[in-house]
């Protein structure tokens, strides 16, 4: 029998993705699958003349463009990549200025902000806690391991 279909001889398997880092993914994911939406919704609504064509356009496809971010941070996070983090990261930050004008508005924006809000501050959590780090291979300050 072949190593390839011998499972019990084939080379150790290295540690499970910690289930901290999988929520965190699929957040960045949904964050960016959320500004995908938004994105093609303003062109369909730009292209059919319901909205200003210049502004729905650039509005569009800007969203479309920022969407890369977050998805490409969420497939590298599933990947455990270590690159990854930052991007995710700052995802987030720049959530959390969005979520708050969205919770300054007097009209059905506000539960948007909500949970924009409640998203931004779980992912931030999830990304900066010690097992994920340690999942990530990111090491501390000087170089150490992060021991916490």
């Amino acid at each position: 029998m072949s190593a390839e279909q011998n499972p019990t001889s084939s080379t150790p398997a290295a540690e499970p993705r910690p289930g901290r880092l999988t929520v965190a993914a699929a957040l960045a994911g949904l964050e960016g699958l959320a500004l995908t939406v938004g994105g093609v919704w303003m062109l369909v609504l730009g292209l059919t003349g319901s909205d200003d064509r210049q502004q729905a356009v650039t509005g569009g496809i800007t969203l479309i463009v920022l969407a890369l971010l977050p998805l490409l941070a969420a497939r590298g996070l599933l990947l455990c990549r270590r690159w990854s983090r930052g991007p995710a990261v700052i995802t987030q930050i720049l959530a959390l200025p969005v979520a708050y004008n969205l919770l300054q508005a007097d009209s059905v924006a506000i539960p948007a902000g909500i949970v924009l809000a409640v998203v931004a501050v779980t992912a931030l959590v999830l990304l900066v806690n010690s097992e994920t780090t340690r999942a990530l291979g990111i090491r501390g300050p000087g170089g150490a391991p992060d021991q916490k």
